[in-house]
């Protein structure tokens, strides 16, 4: 039988243990690490991955920058100017 998990979506694993409200807050943060983001520097969707937490990568252009935990570029993102960091 398959699993079910199309509401509960990434945390459907963990079952009934530790409360909705917990489990609705890691959905939310699991969905939008998840998700597919465009590189800052070459614009390309879908080829950004996290190299460890708020560390991003491209693959496409290979330039490595620091980010948001979840996300490639935080809130305050626009205020600061885009360094290029190869390793």
């Amino acid at each position: 039988m398959a699993r079910r998990t199309k509401i509960v979506g990434p945390v459907g694993s963990y079952g009934p243990r530790y409360g909705v409200s917990v489990r609705k807050r890691v959905r939310d943060i699991l969905e939008r690490k998840k998700a597919p983001h465009a590189c800052p520097f070459c614009g390309r969707t879908g080829t950004v991955y996290r190299v460890a937490v708020g560390i991003w990568a491209c693959k496409k252009c290979g330039n490595v920058w620091a980010g948001a935990a979840y996300t490639p570029r935080s809130g305050i993102a626009p205020y600061f100017k885009k360094y290029i960091i190869k390793q």
